[in-house]
């Protein structure tokens, strides 16, 4: 598993390359800003932002073609409000990602929303 801040290469020599992207979609936080933090597995920081209402934070995962998952997590705060999630799990994510290999999630008052750049955004898990 690879993390890049670049334009991806869908495929290559390494693996298959997933665009993901955690969005702000909060109607009225400008004070409260909501904080990502993510984190490997092993404990290594992939870093984070407090995102304004619109902001996201992105990034690519590259998966190996004998990688089975990437292992990391995010941590989303707000007010005082925290939830741990896995923005990407391959056997969740792989099958509704579609063709443009996007992962979007749109983070709101009520829950996260996944979108996969070709659709809607769909409720996936609320806060609690």
């Amino acid at each position: 598993m690879s993390m890049k801040h670049h334009q991806p290469e869908y495929f290559s020599i390494n693996g298959v390359t997933y665009q993901v992207s955690v969005v702000n979609g909060f109607t009225n936080n400008s004070s409260l800003p909501l904080v990502i933090w993510c984190v490997t597995q092993n404990g290594d920081d992939i870093g984070g932002r407090a995102l304004q209402e619109g902001d996201d934070f992105s990034w690519d995962i590259t998966l190996g073609f004998w990688t089975s998952t990437p292992a990391f997590s995010c941590t989303m705060k707000w007010d005082r409000t925290r939830k741990k999630f896995e923005p990407f799990q391959v056997h969740r994510e792989r099958p509704k990602c579609g063709t443009l290999r996007k992962v979007s999630w749109l983070v709101k008052e009520d829950g996260f929303y996944f979108n996969d750049d070709e659709g809607n955004w769909i409720k996936d898990f609320s806060w609690s």
